[in-house]
C-alpha cells in the first residue's frame, strides 16, 4: 500500500525510539557505581577501616586492568553477533580469552609473583600481601561473570531489549545491599575480602539474568546467520582491548605530572574530585556508540539528533554547577569537600566542560568505526589524546604551577579535542575511500 512504512524504514528507527532503547542503558551505567559506595560503605564500618578499604582499593586496581579484556565482548557482540551462529562463535573465542586471563590470575594468586606485583607495583605492605591475593583470587572469579555478563548483553542489545540490561542492575544492587546488611549485622565484614565478596554475589546476580535473557533470545532466534572465522573476532576484538586499556592510563599519566604544581594536595584532590563529577555525569551518555552501531544504518539524522542532545545535557548541568549557587552546595553539602576545596574543584570542573561536550562526539564516531569493523582505527586517535595530554600538561605545570589541578583537566580537555580531530579525520578518509572505490566499480 502506498505510504505504509516498511519494517526498517527510517520512521521505525526515529528519535523517540532510539531514546527508549538508550535511556535504560544509560540507567544501568550510572546505577553500576552505587556498587562501588555499597562496598565502601560496608568496609568503612570494619574496625581498621583505613587499612580494610586501602587493602581492597590495590587489589580492585588491579581487576579494573585485567576486566579490560572481558568488558570489550559486549560490544564484540553487539557488532558481530548477527545471528545464533556468529554468537556461538564469538562463545567459543570467549572462552579462549577466559582461560588465558583465568591462568593469568591464578599465576598472580598463588605465586610470589602476585607478592611482587602488589609489594613493588602497588606499593602494599608486605605484610597485606596474603590478604590482597585471596581479595585478588575472588575478584578474578569476578572478571569471568563480567564477561559473560557482556557476552550475553551484546545479544540483549542487538534485539533493543535494553530494560534487562537495567533490570539486571536493579537486582544486582538489591542483592549486594541484602548481602551488606548481613555482613555488617554479623560482623564480618572485617576483611577486604567481604567486599570481594559482595562485588562476586552482585556481580554473579547480573550475569545469571543477563544470561538467562540472552540464552532465551539465541535459542528463539531462528536466524543462524553465516558463521564469523577467528581471525574476523580477533581483528575486532583486540584493537578494542588496547583502545580502552590506552584510556585507563591517561589519570595516572596526569596524577604523575600534577605532583609538580605549587599546591600538590589541594591541585590532586581537586582534579579528582572534579574529574569524578564529569565521569558520574559522562557515564550516563557512555553507551552513544550502541546508539550508533543499532541505528546508524536506518536513521542517521536521528542518530546525530541524539547525540547533539548528549552533548548539550552533561554540559548544562555542569554549568549550573561552574556558574550558579548550586555548585557549592553540592561541592559541600553532598560531596563533602570543605569551602577551599569546594572553591578550587569548581574551578577544574569548569575546564571540563569541554571534555562532556566532546565526549559523545568521540563514542559516536568510534561507534562508527566499530560498524564498519574498523576498530584498529580507533587506535590512532587515542594514541593522539595521550600524546596531546603528555605535551600540553609538561610545559603547563612548570611555566604555571599555580593553576595546580587546573592544569590537569586542560590537558585532559585538550586531549579530548585533539581526539575528537584525529577521530574524525579517520572516519572521513575512510568514508571517502570507500566511495572512491564504489565509483571504481
Amino acid at each position: 500500500m502506498e505510504g505504509a512504512k516498511t519494517e526498517n524504514s527510517p520512521e521505525n528507527y526515529g528519535f523517540t525510539k532510539i531514546m527508549i532503547f538508550f535511556i535504560p542503558l544509560a540507567i544501568s551505567a550510572s546505577l553500576t557505581a552505587v556498587s562501588h559506595v555499597i562496598i565502601n560503605g560496608t568496609l568503612s564500618r570494619a574496625h581498621h577501616a583505613e587499612m580494610i578499604i586501602a587493602n581492597y582499593a590495590i587489589a580492585l586496581s588491579l581487576f579494573s586492568i585485567l576486566e579490560r579484556p572481558a568488558i570489550v565482548f559486549r560490544q564484540t557482540t553487539s557488532a558481530l553477533a548477527k545471528g545464533s551462529t556468529a554468537f556461538f562463535n564469538i562463545a567459543a573465542f570467549f572462552v579462549k580469552i577466559s582461560f588465558f586471563i583465568s591462568a593469568l590470575c591464578a599465576l598472580i594468586g598463588f605465586s610470589k609473583l602476585g607478592d611482587w606485583v602488589f609489594i613493588y607495583g602497588f606499593h602494599a605492605d608486605a605484610d597485606s600481601s596474603t590478604s590482597l591475593k585471596v581479595t585478588f583470587l575472588v575478584l578474578a572469579v569476578v572478571i569471568l561473570f563480567s564477561g559473560l555478563r557482556g557476552l550475553y548483553q551484546g545479544v540483549i542489545i542487538n534485539q533493543l531489549e535494553t530494560k534487562w540490561v537495567t533490570l539486571g542492575v536493579i537486582i544486582r544492587l538489591m542483592g549486594m545491599f541484602g548481602l551488606a546488611i548481613c555482613f555488617i549485622h554479623f560482623g564480618i565484614a572485617n576483611t577486604s575480602v567481604a567486599g570481594a565478596i559482595i562485588f562476586l554475589a552482585g556481580m554473579a546476580i547480573e550475569c545469571l539474568v543477563s544470561v538467562w535473557r540472552g540464552q532465551t533470545i539465541v535459542r528463539g532466534n531462528c536466524k543462524s546467520g553465516n558463521p564469523l572465522k577467528q581471525k574476523e573476532i580477533s581483528s575486532f576484538y583486540f584493537p578494542l582491548v588496547f583502545y580502552m586499556s590506552f584510556q585507563t592510563i591517561l589519570i595516572p599519566i596526569i596524577y604523575s605530572f600534577l605532583g609538580q604544581i605549587q599546591d600538590v594536595h589541594l591541585g590532586i584532590a581537586s582534579f579528582a574530585l572534579a574529574f569524578s563529577i564529569t565521569n558520574l555525569v559522562i557515564s550516563f551518555f557512555m553507551y552513544t556508540h550502541q546508539v550508533v552501531l543499532q541505528f546508524y544504518k536506518h536513521n542517521k539524522p536521528a542518530v546525530i539528533k541524539c547525540v547533539i542532545v548528549f552533548s548539550i545535557v552533561p554540559s548544562l548541568f555542569l554549568g549550573a554547577l561552574c556558574f550558579t549557587a548550586a555548585g557549592p552546595w553540592f561541592m559541600t553539602k553532598v560531596m563533602g569537600a570543605d569551602t577551599r576545596l569546594a572553591a578550587e574543584s569548581l574551578n577544574v570542573l569548569k575546564f571540563c566542560l569541554i571534555k562532556t561536550a566532546v565526549f559523545p562526539w568521540v563514542d559516536y564516531f568510534g561507534g562508527i568505526l566499530m560498524l564498519q569493523k574498523s576498530t584498529k582505527s580507533l587506535l590512532k586517535p587515542q594514541i593522539c589524546n595521550v600524546a596531546a595530554v603528555i605535551l600540553v600538561i609538561i610545559p603547563v605545570v612548570y611555566l604555571h604551577p599555580e593553576l595546580n589541578g587546573k592544569a590537569g583537566a586542560i590537558a585532559a580537555s585538550v586531549g579530548e579535542l585533539i581526539g575528537l580531530a584525529a577521530v574524525f579525520l579517520v572516519v572521513s578518509q575512510r568514508q571517502k575511500y570507500e566511495l572512491e572505490k564504489q565509483k571504481a566499480v
